[in-house]
């Protein structure tokens, strides 16, 4: 099941049309990067855009959330399709990375699965107002390679203790209770976790602290003290490659990382006591309960619904309220704008999800409040 109506992308591209129309208005100033304000995937400048806005080029440069990579990748090659005069660079590296680099002035916007840690708000200077454009959701696979076993079931209280080291063989009674009819091996369980600072921990930690409970001990954030026995890679993709390599091995990793690597995925059990296993419907579904806060920030992890995938996360693109120039200003609401359009309709091929309307038509109406 996929959400991709062509009803939501008129809405989302009219609006992003109608944000732009008000930047073209404003004056444009030198810079090193300079922009044009195209509708989000329109054949045409918007209605009222200055020759000038429409003519200019520049580069945005952005980083972060290893989760968003194949989207950006996907999303730059369309958008440079209809937006030849700006050129988007994203580089992965964790939301860490990213968030990092935004802090330091080195990127335009940065990709990030989780909001801005407490610990980090002392790091945005001072009088800059971040945005949060959320841009795609999608599940978490609990990936594992076990040659010969398909199927397996997992709960949150037995993750737990998984990746608190404190079931350590695969044929552990907690286990078995979930897999009655697996033959599963008496092998030792290997830990596959991120090394980096990432929104996919975050958000997997998360989970564990909202569905596990007092099971979980290591608490939520960016990074975690995993146990000593686990081998930690930087970037989702390290993680599913050792995933793959290591038989015996079960790693969180983002669905669309797991699926290209072709590995196998746990089937989770979730608030309605119902095993789902990742996709893009089940996504679909968890987000569809999500309220997000005044500022788009939310978490669909352990949403309610029967068919709704309990590791599931989002991803936002963080931008500065006001911009050093009006060119950066307006090429970010092209290219955001894009994602949130036409950019929205690269998800499912991607195994991922695309925003709730609801929530899209929000982080729309929000262009308009990047300034320079």
């Amino acid at each position: 099941m996929q959400l991709r109506g062509s009803k939501q992308a008129a809405v989302a591209g009219g609006a992003v049309i109608a944000a732009l129309a008000l930047a073209a208005c404003s004056s444009s100033s030198s810079s090193s990067s300079s922009s044009t304000p195209a509708a989000s995937g329109a054949s045409t400048p918007a209605a009222g855009a200055t020759s000038s806005a429409a003519a200019a080029s520049g580069t945005i440069n952005a980083s972060g959330s290893t989760f968003q990579t194949n989207f950006q990748q996907a999303a730059i090659s369309g958008f440079k399709s209809v937006n030849s005069g700006i050129t988007v660079n994203y580089g992965g590296g964790g939301s860490g990375a990213g968030r990092t680099a935004l802090y330091a002035g080195t990127v335009l916007f940065a990709g990030s699965d989780s909001a801005i840690p407490a610990s980090e708000q002392s790091k945005v200077p001072a009088g800059k107002t971040v945005l949060y454009f959320p841009v795609q959701i999608g599940p978490i696979a609990l990936a594992y390679n076990l040659p010969g076993i398909t199927g397996l079931k997992l709960d949150a209280t037995t993750l737990a203790g998984i990746f608190q080291g404190t079931i350590t063989t695969w044929n552990d009674p907690a286990i078995k209770a979930l897999n009655p009819s697996l033959s599963l091996p008496s092998s030792s369980i290997t830990l596959e976790v991120r090394a980096d600072s990432s929104g996919t921990t975050a958000n997997f930690s998360q989970y564990l602290v909202d569905a596990a409970g007092s099971a979980w001990k290591l608490k939520t954030a960016s990074t975690i003290t995993w146990p000593k026995t686990a081998h930690a890679s930087t970037g989702g993709a390290s993680v599913a490659a050792a995933i793959k390599s290591t038989t015996g091995s079960i790693g969180y990793v983002d669905f669309s990382t797991a699926t290209a690597a072709g590995l196998s995925a746990a089937s989770i059990k979730n608030s309605a006591g119902s095993y789902v296993a990742p996709s893009t419907a089940a996504a679909t579904a968890a987000a569809t309960h999500v309220t997000p806060k005044a500022n788009l920030t939310f978490s669909t992890a352990d949403e309610p619904g029967a068919t709704s995938y309990p590791v599931t996360y989002q991803s936002w693109d963080l931008v500065y309220a006001k911009q050093a120039n009006a060119n950066d200003a307006a090429m970010l609401k092209a290219y955001i704008g894009y994602l949130l359009g036409p950019g929205q309709q690269l998800l499912s091929t991607l195994n991922l999800a695309a925003l709730p309307p609801a929530i899209d038509s929000a982080a729309v109406a929000q262009l308009s409040q990047i300034t320079s």
